[in-house]
């Protein structure tokens, strides 16, 4: 079994409060679990209304599975016009880590 993180820190456009950044998070963050089938959530910069950190989890048998549902849903939140992607950082565990 491998389990696979990203971390996607994205701006945001033309945001000016936190509940103009909820509404375009959050179809985001819904489009990446049902697409793509993972666990994908605002998980940080919650009290910035131009930015948003979002984390999403996947599971597969094999660790390529994990890596191309990953840059899947990389690519679909780079290619979001309402969303500037700043970094993305990406994890892997596999079954002799620890």
């Amino acid at each position: 079994m491998f389990v696979g993180a990203l971390e996607l820190d994205v701006l945001l456009g033309d945001v000016r409060s936190l509940k103009e950044k909820r509404s375009a998070v959050r179809p985001v963050i819904a489009e990446l679990r049902r697409r793509f089938e993972v666990s994908a959530a605002e998980a940080g910069h919650l009290d910035l209304h131009r930015r948003a950190l979002i984390g999403v989890a996947a599971v597969a048998p094999d660790a390529k599975h994990v890596r191309d549902l990953l840059d899947a849903c990389e690519r679909l939140v780079a290619g979001r016009p309402e969303l500037d992607l700043l970094s993305a950082r990406r994890r892997l565990l596999g079954p002799d880590d620890e």
